[in-house]
This record gives C-alpha cells, structure tokens and sequence, in this order.
C-alpha cells in the first residue's frame, strides 16, 4: 500500500492517522475543512500529500472527494470526519442533527462506495470506517451519533464480507473516548461525566494507541477493531446486558449533559 485518503485531517484522530501514515512512508490525500490546517499539516510532515478542502455535510462536498477516490490511485481510504451532539432529541436543532447525519452516515456510504467501485476492479485496497463503542448500545443524549456509529459498524462488517473475495477490505474501527477536539465541538469540555473515573480509564488510549491498533487490524484484514483491552472487554459486556438496563445505564451516564 502506498497511497492513502484522509478525512476529518486537520485535528485529532484524523491527523494522527495522517502523521502515522506519513512517518511510514505513504503519499497522502488530507481532506477537511480547514485549509490553513491542511496546508500546516501537509507543510510540516514533508511529504508527498494533497490538500483536498471539502465539507462532507455538503453534497458538493462528497461528491468532490467521491471524484478523488474514484481516479483509482488509493490503496487506503480512511474515513474518519465526524462530530458529535450531546443533549435531548427533542430539543436539539434538527439541522444540526440532519447535517450530523450527512457526515457520518451519508459520507461513509458514498466514500466507501466510490473506494469499492475503484479497488474491487484492481483486486486490492482497503476502507478504515471510524465507529465507536457507541456503535455497540443506545445511548439517550446522544442518540444520533450512537445510531449512526451503529450504521457504521453494521454496515462496514456487511461490506466487508462482500470485498474480501475480491482481495479488498473493509475496517471498522470502534473507538473509546480519547481527548481530541471532540470534546469541545459535542459540548463536553469542562463537565462532569459520572463514572469519571471509568472514562479516564477507557482514555488511557490516546490518539497514537487508537491509530497503530486500527492500521494494524487493516493489516490483518479484519472486520472490526476495538482498540485497547479495558475498551474491549466493556463493549464485549455491552452486549451480554440486557437491552432495556443497558439503555437505561447509558441514559444516566449523559442526561446530566442536557444542557
């Protein structure tokens, strides 16, 4: 593999994926919004890399990076663009809620679709989705993000099993928390999560931990990956519990992030 794509480049995981694959020797294609951060990135790791700007929640945006794919030169597609929205469903601006949707529902589709089409006829390739051990329970007061990141999750272990006899995989990678603009973006900086002590634990797997044990599943071929042991073992409990306690556990852990 020489040549990888990018999304969500410009800060947090997305950028960790960009230095790791950089350091390793790969040519790059980093896709965000921000130009000025692509340009930084793309300036600093000193190597060969594109500067794509595009905003996935925009049409125009996937279909430009869908046309970048589609010229057939990938040997990885990463998408990993996304945010998050804390709060109650029935409160929350449902724009905002559609547009989160679009990023990381509607982008995953249409990218993975075009990074099929492109390495199936080559017989070689492989697609990184960035789910979340939300993709594994409900979760009320965040129940967008958690049923998109479930999307994610069923629909890149379907895909997966229909490349792999074409030589192509498709990599789910389902991530606990890790302290990344995300935090502020959703809301969350500064507040108290209860369980506290449970969550700081799960985020002794920061950023670099996250990308060596997802680019290693890609290397394997695997279908889904949860990247560090205490991560692990919860979401393999999550779904040993009893749906109606395990949405109600979730529902306690975020309804002191309604506000």
């Amino acid at each position: 593999m020489t040549r990888a794509l990018v999304t969500g480049a410009s800060a947090g995981i997305g950028e960790g994926f960009a230095r790791r694959l950089a350091k390793d020797g790969w040519s790059l294609v980093l896709v965000a919004r921000r130009r000025d951060r692509l340009e930084a990135l793309r300036d600093e790791l000193r190597c060969d890399a594109e500067v794509l700007v595009a905003d996935l929640a925009s049409e125009g945006g996937m279909n430009d990076v869908s046309a970048r794919i589609a010229r057939g030169d990938l040997d990885l597609v990463v998408t990993n663009a996304g945010f998050g929205t804390i709060g109650a469903f029935g409160e929350a601006p449902i724009d905002r809620e559609m547009e989160e949707i679009d990023v990381l529902v509607r982008a995953v589709v249409r990218l993975t679709h075009a990074a099929l089409a492109a390495m199936i006829p080559r017989g070689r390739g492989a697609v990184l989705n960035v789910a979340s051990m939300a993709a594994f329970q409900p979760v009320p007061y965040n129940a967008v993000y958690a049923a998109s990141k479930a999307f994610v999750l069923s629909f890149s272990e379907s895909v997966h099993e229909e490349a792999k006899p074409h030589g192509v995989t498709v990599t789910c990678t389902c991530l606990g928390p890790v302290r990344t603009e995300f935090q502020r973006v959703a809301k969350l900086q500064g507040k108290r999560l209860p369980h506290r002590r449970l969550m700081r634990a799960m985020a002794k797997t920061g950023i670099d931990d996250v990308v060596d044990a997802s680019l290693r599943a890609v290397a394997r071929g695997d279908a889904v990956c949860v990247p560090g042991a205490l991560n692990a073992v919860i979401a393999k409990a999550s779904q040993a519990v009893p749906r109606p306690l395990l949405r109600r556990m979730s529902g306690r852990v975020y309804r002191g992030q309604k506000s």
